[in-house]
């Protein structure tokens, strides 16, 4: 006979803000060896969401210059 897991409450975190910026990539590998040691413990089974909005940032830049002496046009 199969039992039915317990599901408690969500946790929701609080959101995580992210920003895009565009940039020359170097790639590092990371390397993660992995363990398995099967072990009879009772389980949580933690199901994280990842609901993702975005948003977008224009930029604007002047320039402003005083330019002496005559003018590019003759007169």
């Amino acid at each position: 006979m199969k039992c039915r897991p317990n599901v408690l409450q969500p946790i929701v975190h609080p959101t995580k803000c992210c920003v895009n910026h565009s940039h020359s990539t170097t790639i590092v590998p990371h390397i993660h060896p992995i363990h398995t040691t099967n072990v009879n413990h009772q389980m949580y089974q933690h199901l994280h969401y990842f609901p993702h909005t975005q948003s977008a940032v224009n930029n604007v830049s002047h320039q402003h210059f005083q330019c002496m002496g005559p003018g590019p046009f003759p007169r």
